[in-house]
């Protein structure tokens, strides 16, 4: 049996969307802050339910809270889905967000602007990592955490 590598440069899929997402204890909880984090906002619920509430308390002890969604109002960005998991984050991320609050700004403007947004966030209960000033070779950004752990940079 041979593996073969991929084909690069070939015809591109029919697939033009795709949804992040996201290992947590909290679903609702986790897909709120990100609703704050980049003006997305919570789907209707499902149909027959006037209220996600409604929803849950429908769901069987184990199903309920088990899942949580958001969308970008404008359509344009990803559809965010977040999933309960048993277990907890243990290491680093190897996927994370940028969140791109500086774009085209640089130097003391721009770690004016990456602050005050990081201030905002972590008012919602993000955690600040690090902040990494502009060297020779990068502009600033700030390492995050949010309100489970996971890792995301505003850039």
């Amino acid at each position: 049996m041979s593996i073969s590598a991929p084909c690069y440069g070939a015809p591109m899929s029919s697939i033009k969307q795709f949804q992040v997402t996201f290992d947590c204890a909290d679903p609702e909880r986790v897909a709120r802050f990100w609703c704050e984090v980049l003006g997305y906002v919570v789907p209707q619920p499902p149909a027959g339910f006037a209220t996600w509430d409604d929803f849950h308390r429908a769901q069987s002890p184990e199903d309920r809270g088990a899942w949580f969604s958001c969308s970008d109002p404008s359509g344009v960005g990803p559809r965010l889905y977040f999933q309960r998991v048993p277990e907890g984050r243990v290491v680093k991320n190897r996927v994370h967000l940028d969140v791109r609050v500086g774009t085209g700004l640089v130097g003391e403007e721009r770690l004016a602007t990456l602050q005050a947004e990081c201030a905002r966030l972590v008012a919602l209960g993000a955690v600040c990592v690090q902040v990494l000033v502009a060297d020779d070779d990068n502009e600033s950004c700030i390492a995050m955490q949010d309100v489970e752990g996971n890792e995301f940079c505003l850039d």
